[in-house]
């Protein structure tokens, strides 16, 4: 109470200072601007006064006036906040990669918690939950006209502890409970695999092990395929990629660029804007690339595919990305708390913001529908049973050595693989087709 007292008292002090020069018509307004704040903060300090004092019941005041601070803060746009210490303390966890909780990044939009993407490997994308999904209830208690940092409170909770949410999705008639066991949140930022003779590198965010861990899982894929010459190009997969770390995301984009600007942020002053700029060197030396993007790409995902598109050095597959084209900086504040406060906007190499525009994709794909599996086995079943190969009876191939017939076998079965993957998940298999197509082209000329 004292310290925001002698704040009043300060900030009326100056305003008497700052009246002294009214006669000055170019100083009317900034006055006259500045006595209305300390009014405003007069009427302030009044109401605490008065809720310290009048309210029906007793009030925890470090609590009120964080609820203060958080609102100033939340009325600014959905990214801002104030994080009490324990909250900071979480977030400074989170980008090292292992926390506890649900698995899911949320925005809000409408007063209700807007599910950006779940990420792999958590109890979220386990239980199903999808990218768009609206969060309405948290165990049966309404999230309506809650903060987002209040409804992400609710449903944090102990580690195997179960937590019913109510969702309401895109496509279905009826809201529906999703149920959750919380636990502990072990992220992978980057996992790596092979598809034919194609490396996908499926990055979930943009943390601190983001780099060191595409660094080593491309170096152990091109030591297993035998090296850059045996690889067709590179799947950069962000699809459900909430962001993160502006500084990795930086990082990534260099990883395949060879000079450049890579992203630029402009804040309210031109004195705050950044520029950042490839060096040389690019990983897969000029390799093909298909980045894969959806709804769920988000944030420093977005800035990846942007200056890989804008550089023409990728091909974006997929479907429109989020749209967060704003940079939170973290500010510490007293005792152990912080204030994450939203400072600029970010741009594509090309000079575009993607602030609730999104990357649109060069090529647009979107994911089907999951087919029940007995429609699946039926189809394969016909597929199998159509052949000449499989009549009783049939002549043998006389016009083919063993090695070709071999050949031709082994070509087979990676069709055969591809069409697996098609039905898996087509998106991607249509990333692998890309690649595929370039490298007979090349390979041509």
């Amino acid at each position: 109470m004292k310290k925001i007292l002698i704040a009043i008292t300060a900030g009326i002090l100056s305003g008497s200072i700052v009246a002294t020069h009214i006669i000055n018509p170019l100083f009317a307004n900034e006055s006259d601007s500045k006595n209305d704040v300390y009014q405003f903060l007069d009427l302030f300090g009044d109401i605490f006064v008065r809720i310290q004092t009048q309210y029906v019941e007793e009030v925890d005041e470090k609590a009120l006036i964080e609820a203060a601070i958080n609102g100033m803060l939340t009325s600014l746009d959905p990214h801002s906040a104030y994080l009490a210490p324990d909250d900071a303390e979480q977030m400074r966890v989170q980008t090292r990669g292992e926390f506890g909780g649900l698995g899911i990044e949320v925005t809000q939009e409408e007063g209700f918690v807007k599910v950006v993407s779940p990420i792999d490997g958590t109890p979220a994308a386990a239980a199903g939950m999808s990218a768009g999904d609206f969060i309405t209830h948290v165990d049966g208690e309404s999230v309506l006209g809650l903060t987002l940092d209040e409804a992400v409170k609710k449903m944090r909770g102990p580690v195997g502890s179960e937590i019913v949410i109510t969702v309401v999705r895109d496509g279905e008639p009826e809201p529906f409970d999703v149920s959750i066991i919380r636990d502990t949140i072990k992220l992978t930022a980057v996992r790596t695999r092979t598809e034919g003779d194609s490396i996908v590198l499926r990055i979930t965010t943009f943390n601190d092990q983001t780099m060191p861990n595409l660094e080593a899982g491309l170096k152990e894929q091109l030591n297993e395929m035998g090296g850059l010459d045996a690889i067709n190009g590179i799947v950069l997969d962000l699809r459900n990629n909430p962001g993160g770390l502006l500084t990795e995301a930086v990082r990534v984009s260099d990883a395949f660029l060879e000079k450049g600007e890579i992203v630029s942020t402009r804040g309210r002053s031109a004195d705050d804007g950044e520029r950042f700029n490839a060096t040389p060197g690019d990983l897969v030396a000029g390799k093909p690339i298909v980045v894969l993007i959806n709804g769920g790409s988000a944030s420093a995902s977005e800035i990846v595919a942007g200056a890989l598109q804008d550089h023409r050095r990728a091909i974006i597959v997929g479907t429109n990305s989020f749209g967060k084209g704003s940079v939170q900086t973290v500010v510490p504040l007293q005792a152990q708390g912080a204030m994450r406060l939203t400072t600029a906007r970010y741009y594509t190499p090309s000079g575009r913001s993607i602030q609730a525009l999104g990357v649109s994709p060069d090529i647009v794909v979107a994911q089907p529908r999951v087919r029940p599996a007995e429609e699946k086995d039926e189809e394969s079943q016909t597929r199998r049973t159509r052949t000449e190969d499989s009549l009783r009876g049939r002549l043998n191939n006389d016009s083919l050595s063993e090695d070709e017939i071999r050949q031709i076998e082994a070509d087979r079965t990676k069709a055969e693989k591809s069409a697996e993957l098609r039905e898996e998940d087509y998106q991607l298999a249509y990333a692998v087709d890309i690649l595929k197509g370039l490298s007979a082209i090349n390979a041509a000329n």
